[in-house]
């Protein structure tokens, strides 16, 4: 027992020494080096910082048992039970360490900055690695996150009705050397009730979040950012408010292409997956889609007559559309007409367009 309180004392001790960064140093001064997220397993799935490796102290169910003693007992008490995990554990982190890298600079957080974190750094100094740690922890961040979606940007967005392939334009747009910001890659979501399809998961709304923030970082906040137009909710995730709200001000370049043409997009888009999952979609929105609507759909899927389901769909989708538009400030949305939905072809037009309306801009 004796050994055990002995543990804890150099272990406060160190920890009052350790080096604690604010989180903008931290982020600076960990770049191409190896962060490490100290909490457990189910804390680092709900969000991280991007790019952290996941080597926790404790297990799930560790932590929990820690948590109940420290809630139910004492704080020393639910120290002590800690130390039963200590050694087992700092064990596998040296073993990961040794494996992810061959640098002896680390960084490493927990939730807030507190023993978890400098534990580690302490057991880690012992082993030769020079460790810094995040002053206040992952909480700091998290409200680091949350702060800078209140930046201005210089947001243009790409608006159009569904099957305009408007996500296709914004990737011409930045191979051409524009900003872009894709949410629906990071969300990866499409946006629709279809939106799913032929996606991995979503991550969470946590981690979207600060997915986010990261790419938003590599940006110019005063040149041109172009983002596709969105609902604020893309599947699962929502578009943080004071984003969403900078988007809804935006200018919008108009995308206008013939129905027809965008439902041949929509039918070689989404025409390839399973009739199960398209009517699983199509369910989804029943609702909104109305019962005669969602019938015809329905059949149309079972009959093998996608032409005729995705005419229904989109017809909705763009009632939708229009709905969202006539909220916007009319002054702030200059139309374009394209014949077709190629990518390549209506990039040349927005990028020409706008060398003529806004040439101090771009």
């Amino acid at each position: 027992m004796l050994y055990r309180y002995k543990i804890i004392s150099i272990a406060v001790q160190y920890y009052r020494l350790v080096n604690k960064l604010t989180i903008e140093n931290f982020l600076i001064q960990s770049e191409n080096h190896l962060i490490t997220d100290v909490r457990s397993p189910s804390e680092y799935a709900h969000g991280h910082i991007p790019g952290a490796v996941n080597i926790p102290l404790f297990s799930d169910e560790e932590r929990k048992r820690v948590g109940t003693i420290y809630k139910n007992m004492s704080r020393e008490k639910a120290m002590l039970e800690g130390l039963n995990y200590f050694g087992k554990n700092m064990q596998q982190i040296i073993a990961d360490l040794t494996e992810l890298t061959t640098g002896k600079n680390l960084y490493a957080y927990c939730w807030r900055g507190g023993m978890r974190s400098g534990v580690v750094s302490w057991m880690l100094d012992l082993f030769g690695y020079k460790v810094c740690t995040l002053n206040n922890g992952y909480k700091s961040f998290r409200n680091y996150v949350l702060n800078s979606y209140s930046v201005p940007k210089s947001f243009l967005v790409v608006g159009g009705k569904t099957g305009s392939a408007k996500t296709k334009v914004l990737q011409v747009l930045k191979r051409a050397g524009q900003q872009t910001l894709d949410l629906e890659a990071m969300a990866n979501h499409k946006g629709s009730a279809f939106g799913d399809l032929g996606e991995p998961a979503s991550p969470t709304q946590e981690q979207f979040e600060n997915q986010l923030c990261f790419q938003l970082q590599k940006l110019n906040p005063l040149k041109p950012i172009w983002i596709e137009d969105e609902s604020q909710r893309i599947g699962f995730i929502n578009i943080p408010n004071p984003l969403w709200t900078q988007m809804r001000n935006a200018d919008v370049i108009y995308l206008d292409v013939p129905f027809e043409e965008r439902l041949k997009n929509i039918v070689e888009v989404y025409g390839q997956f399973d009739v199960q999952l398209l009517k699983a979609s199509t369910i989804r929105i029943q609702k909104k889609l109305g019962g005669l609507n969602t019938k015809s759909v329905l059949q149309f899927f079972e009959e093998g007559k996608l032409e005729n389901a995705f005419f229904v769909l989109l017809s909705y989708y763009d009632k939708m559309y229009d709905k969202a538009t006539s909220q916007r400030d009319p002054g702030k949305v200059f139309r374009i007409f394209s014949k077709s939905t190629n990518a390549a072809e209506n990039a040349d037009l927005i990028l020409n367009y706008m060398k003529l309306k806004f040439l101090h801009q771009i």
